[in-house]
């Protein structure tokens, strides 16, 4: 890379040049400065690109196939530049996206939910290092500082972090230790709720949704509270979040056995029209995973 800059842009030459010489070469060194100027720039934009067009892609074959290339990148780009938060957090997210949607294998979702968890916590950490001690602390005193210290305009990097631990405890369910962090995890997304609980169109309100569903009520689960959060999920997301409705068929019908209730959300999201900004990726995977479900509708109800 060096080398082809200094032939493009001999700027060592200059001082032997005759005066007309030297003015052709300073246009040159212009060109290539500005020119370096905005690859730097699209760089810095990248990542967040990168994200955007996977989730406004339609076809979730091509992001599947893709995403490996993606994720190389992003590694590559964290590695050029370590303490960049913005790039740690679009790779977090690609990664927890890749672990929750794509992974086939346990142990690769595993794996890429550790990564995910690895690169969100660093992100923390380099944005504000009383943040990154604050969520290693226990539930009473980390809420304690993120109410003294901080405020919405924190919320992007600690709703990262605890997106990325939602995925991490979904992929480690079968580990007691995983699961002991759910309390916390939840408590930091009802953290972020307070400022704006409509954020990322509405999915925040789909993860407490899941959380408050993982149990019936004789179990101590909440799923009449979890059933709120997947209707503020369709409410801020101006019913465009498609998934949103086939977790509210999935946790909550199923758990309450209202079979009319399940049919009615599947039969809605096979209907929609995928296409909306940040969701379409997302909605064409809940039409799927809808066609599914209402197909076995009939066997889990009877």
């Amino acid at each position: 890379m060096a080398r082809n800059f200094e032939h493009s842009c001999p700027v060592i030459k200059l001082i032997s040049m005759r005066t007309c010489e030297a003015k052709s070469v300073m246009k040159k060194l212009i060109l290539c400065l500005a020119a370096l100027s905005l690859a730097a720039c699209s760089v810095g934009n990248l990542p967040k690109n990168l994200s955007r067009s996977m989730m406004n892609n339609p076809n979730p074959e091509v992001v599947a196939a893709g995403a490996p290339a993606y994720l190389l990148l992003l590694d590559a780009l964290v590695l050029t530049y370590p303490e960049n938060e913005d790039f740690l957090i679009s790779a977090a997210k690609l990664y927890g996206a890749y672990s929750g949607v794509f992974s086939k294998d346990p142990q690769q979702a595993k794996n890429m939910a550790d990564r995910a968890l690895e690169y969100s916590t660093r992100a923390l950490c380099e944005y504000d290092d009383d943040a990154c001690e604050a969520v290693k602390q226990p539930q009473d005193k980390m809420l304690a500082v993120l109410n003294e210290d901080f405020d919405e305009d924190d919320i992007e990097v600690f709703y990262a972090y605890a997106t990325a631990k939602a995925g991490w405890i979904q992929a480690n369910s079968d580990d007691w230790g995983a699961i002991a962090e759910l309390g916390k995890t939840k408590a930091l997304m009802q953290w972020v709720a307070q400022y704006d609980p409509g954020y990322d169109h509405g999915t925040l309100q789909v993860y407490l949704g899941v959380m408050e569903t993982q149990l019936p009520p004789s179990l101590g689960g909440k799923p009449e509270v979890g059933k709120a959060h997947f209707e503020q999920a369709q409410q801020y997301s101006n019913g465009k979040h498609l998934m949103a409705k086939v977790l509210y068929a999935k946790q909550y019908a199923r758990l309450m056995f209202d079979q009319e209730l399940h049919d009615r959300l599947l039969n809605e999201v096979i209907n929609a029209d995928p296409e909306a900004e940040g969701l379409t990726l997302i909605n064409r995977l809940a039409q799927e995973e809808a066609k599914v479900l209402l197909a076995g509708s009939a066997e889990y109800f009877e």
